[in-house]
Parts: structure tokens; C-alpha cells; sequence
């Protein structure tokens, strides 16, 4: 399990990083350079997910969620400098939680 969640905080960089080139290039006039960056990146988030250890791609997809849900909190800390606030905090407790029951439940189903 701690394999498929380090897996799955990859996967949540990869992606956040390259949809945020995106949005640093459509919403602030960045580089298109940075686009080619952001490509990589999301090469990188498919590549990471393909390596869960899951028989189903869709439950791979759904714990990642919850994953995916608390790193962006974490980027939004600490790449834009917005404190999340106790809400955004509560709900990625919930998400999270959410993706440990599938992952957890995943591994007795098989």
C-alpha cells in the first residue's frame, strides 16, 4: 500500500506541475516554452499511474483522487503561497481517507 500511495503523490506532482505550465501560460502570459515542460510533466503523471499496483485502472483512478485532492492544497501552500483554509483542509482529510478504504479494501478484493 505505501508503494501505491508514494506512486500516487508522484503522479499528483507530475500533474499539478504540468497543468499549472498551462494555466501559467493561458492565465499569465508565460512562455510557450513552458507548455513543452508541461507535456513532459503529464507524460510523467500517465507513466506514474500506469505503475499502481491495481487490476483496474478505475480504482487506481479513484484512490488517486483523494491523493490528488491533498497535494493540490499542498501546491497551493506551497508553490502559490495561499494558506488552505480549514474547509479545504477538512475535506482533503475526508478525500484521503476515502482513497486509504480503496486502497486498502483493493488489495482484500482481488
Amino acid at each position: 500500500m505505501s508503494a501505491n500511495i508514494a506512486l500516487f503523490a508522484f503522479a499528483a506532482f507530475f500533474e499539478i506541475a504540468g497543468c499549472f505550465a498551462f494555466w501559467l501560460w493561458v492565465r499569465r502570459g508565460a512562455s510557450p516554452v513552458l507548455v513543452v515542460l508541461g507535456i513532459v510533466s503529464l507524460i510523467g503523471f500517465a507513466l506514474a499511474l500506469t505503475r499502481v499496483d491495481s487490476a483496474f485502472a478505475g480504482r487506481a483512478y479513484a484512490a488517486y483522487g483523494g491523493i490528488y485532492i491533498a497535494a493540490s492544497l499542498v501546491w497551493l501552500w506551497v508553490i502559490e503561497g495561499q494558506t488552505p483554509t480549514r474547509a479545504d483542509v477538512t475535506g482533503a482529510i475526508l478525500a484521503v481517507i476515502g482513497a486509504l478504504v480503496i486502497i486498502g479494501f483493493a488489495a482484500r478484493a482481488r
